[in-house]
């Protein structure tokens, strides 16, 4: 009822229309939080295996170091898959979907390797997880006209990263 009252008045005098698309400002979106994300998530891996072959477990110091390292990868792990869910559902439309086919399979990918992360250490993983968010940085970088490269990231754990050419 009330919605039928309000559509007889705008079709007397019609209210201002505000139109958006995304829950960010548009032209914003950028990768690169899940790519230092998932980054993050080889590095706390490898902490805890060196803390593992050369520590005492059973000394408070490993435990909390080892505790708190599980808990920023599971975080870590957990932002890859947020932010590349936020772009895919909310930047890529039909024309980025026609461009890239495989898209949606790429994200997926992200997704079960961000949950297998999240519950495991395998380092090889966490490696997985950085070229599937490189693979869909690559995409992202192309549906905005943007050429990238990959170098080498200059910190542990110096993985091969997707960055603008700009």
């Amino acid at each position: 009822m009330l919605h039928r009252l309000l559509q007889s008045l705008d079709s007397i005098d019609p209210f201002p229309q505000a139109q958006a698309h995304c829950d960010i400002p548009c032209k914003i979106y950028d990768p690169s939080t899940a790519l230092i994300a998932a980054l993050s998530v080889v590095r706390l891996m490898d902490i805890m295996k060196e803390k593992s072959a050369g520590g005492d477990m059973t000394s408070l110091a490993t435990q909390n170091t080892m505790v708190r390292c599980v808990m920023r990868k599971e975080e870590e792990a957990e932002k890859v898959k947020h932010e590349v869910r936020i772009i895919w559902g909310d930047y890529f439309k039909a024309p980025q979907f026609e461009a890239f086919p495989t898209a949606s399979d790429v994200v997926h990918k992200i997704m079960l390797l961000g949950s297998a992360c999240k519950q495991g250490t395998s380092r090889a993983d966490g490696e997985a997880l950085v070229e599937a968010v490189n693979s869909f940085a690559e995409m992202f970088w192309a549906t905005k006209g943007i050429e990238t490269t990959k170098k080498t990231c200059p910190y542990p754990p110096s993985l091969e990263v997707v960055y603008p050419v700009l």
